[in-house]
């Protein structure tokens, strides 16, 4: 039963004051905070909540009861957060969910949500990354400047564009009417210089933002806040600009009827938009380098996860009051919105509003992956190399530029429908195994003091569970069967290196 050993939270806590391996503890609770909007505001926010709303081919709308759906997700994260919170301000070391369930569940539980973290933070922000370019292009070409399409794509996105736009002609079906992101793709492919018989297709402006914030962390968390707060008070500005204008052309009979497919459309909608809450979480990776963890830690998780849900909530109101619901179901809704009253000329502020957003998601994201795949080395379960630290900016940059390749590496080539499903259950599942972990240990270790303690225990955290499996279970079975091979994968990993390696395992050896 080795692969179940607990570590200590005295042992956790004092490693992270060796010479070798400790991070500079700069961060109070504005920025924490910051960072968490910065993770939380993202694409989200300017794209799922259209789909959201007037529903898809694989989803149906909650309509103007859009705003129960925000409401209902925020409530399952608000428990998952207090869970979170308990845990950051007693355990302020780096790996978040990874370094809790260490201490509560055992070593195996341990990895499996480590493992599970990179479905969140590096596969999540692949799809950050293609949202990112895609925003970026529209925003320069609004003041006429057109990067060359095989430039700012990826191949197989133009693979299968050129192959549907082939499929519909030779169907007699005009390619126009399969929609402009089909047609560029299309156009990107066949515009593209060919190598050795292959076409060059290949996302530039995704890979660029990845390497320059990758840049940015390597050079020291100050620099890495510093850009997420700049970029978190631009677009909450943008935000903001869309509230007030939008305000003026509200008419309150677009709310009714407030939920045309009752409770299903707003659960369905709930399951969408659970995408724009992931990252507040993240708060937790920082907790190492935070100057009082005990009581910044729950602050700045609880007070964004708060502020979120407000703008969130003032989102949803405006925008289905603007537009009927149904008229909803675009790329970018909030464009649309202003669209349909004739404010054409507000697209490109929107655009830059998301340039914003999806730029501090790309930080906050980039900076808690290599911070779990370094605490995971510390343990010992990854090669030691993935646990240095830079000796003059004292942040693990080995595994933050290995971070930084995967992410753009992968953003440049790769589909974001490919990457983007699998992000939403892995991040249910590290909330549920939190949860579990504070009940495990106020039996384990009642004595032990609190900073924060979350309230209504078990109940709150089995609620917490609930709420994530129930939302787990709203996902497509596909999605369930990627997430398995996902973790198998891993279990191969762990106990082909990691259980071998683990610094515990020889401790007691």
């Amino acid at each position: 039963m080795s692969v179940f050993r607990v570590k200590s939270l005295e042992m956790l806590l004092a490693e992270t004051e060796e010479k070798d391996t400790r991070l500079k503890r700069t961060l109070g609770a504005v920025q924490l905070t910051s960072l968490g909007i910065g993770a939380i505001i993202g694409a989200g926010i300017f794209t799922a909540v259209g789909t959201a709303a007037a529903g898809g081919a694989e989803h149906i709308g909650a309509g103007p009861a859009l705003v129960v759906s925000f409401l209902l997700v925020a409530v399952a994260c608000g428990f998952a957060a207090l869970c979170y919170a308990e845990f950051a301000a007693m355990v302020p070391v780096s790996g978040s969910a990874y370094t809790y369930s260490y201490a509560t569940l055992g070593e195996l539980v341990a990895w499996i949500i480590g493992w599970d973290l990179i479905l969140e933070y590096a596969v999540g922000n692949v799809a950050v990354a293609i949202s990112w370019s895609g925003y970026f292009q529209e925003l320069v070409r609004g003041f006429g400047v057109e990067i060359p399409l095989w430039l700012g794509t990826d191949y197989r996105s133009a693979l299968q564009g050129a192959h549907d736009v082939a499929a519909a002609t030779a169907r007699g079906v005009d390619p126009s009417t399969l929609g402009i992101v089909i047609e560029r793709a299309a156009q990107a492919y066949a515009q593209a210089p060919v190598v050795f018989g292959l076409p060059i297709v290949f996302n530039l402006p995704a890979f660029l933002i990845v390497a320059l914030i990758t840049w940015v962390l390597v050079r020291g968390i100050n620099e890495s806040a510093w850009l997420n707060s700049s970029m978190v008070a631009l677009k909450l500005v943008i935000i903001g600009f869309f509230l007030v204008i939008g305000a003026f052309y509200v008419k309150p009979e677009h709310w009714t009827p407030f939920a045309p497919n009752g409770f299903r459309g707003i659960s369905s909608a709930a399951a969408i938009i659970f995408f724009a809450y992931i990252g507040f979480d993240a708060v937790s990776t920082a907790a190492e380098e935070a100057r009082n963890p005990q009581r910044d830690m729950p602050i700045a998780m609880i007070a964004s996860l708060v502020i979120c849900t407000v703008i969130y909530i003032l989102v949803a109101i405006v925008l289905t009051g603007m537009v009927p619901w149904n008229q909803l179901g675009t790329a970018e809704p909030l464009a649309t919105a202003f669209s349909a009253i004739g404010m054409n000329w507000t697209a490109a502020i929107i655009s830059l509003g998301a340039v914003f957003a999806t730029t501090s998601v790309l930080v906050v994201f980039q900076l808690g992956q290599p911070r779990i795949f370094f605490s995971m080395a510390r343990d010992g379960l990854l090669p030691p190399w993935a646990a240095k630290v830079h000796k003059k900016y004292r942040t693990p940059w080995v595994t933050t530029i290995l971070t930084g390749v995967f992410v753009g590496g992968f953003a440049s080539i790769a589909n974001i429908n490919e990457v983007v499903e699998l992000t939403n259950i892995g991040t249910l599942f590290a909330f549920v195994l939190v949860s579990l972990g504070i009940i495990v240990l106020r039996r384990t270790d009642p004595d032990r003091p609190r900073a924060f303690r979350t309230p209504l225990v078990p109940w709150v955290p089995l609620l917490s569970i609930v709420c994530c499996v129930y939302l787990m279970i709203e996902l497509p079975w596909v999605t369930w069967i990627r997430f398995v091979v996902w973790l198998v994968i891993g279990l191969v990993i762990y106990y082909m290196y990691g259980a071998r390696h683990s610094q515990l395992n020889n401790a007691r050896t």
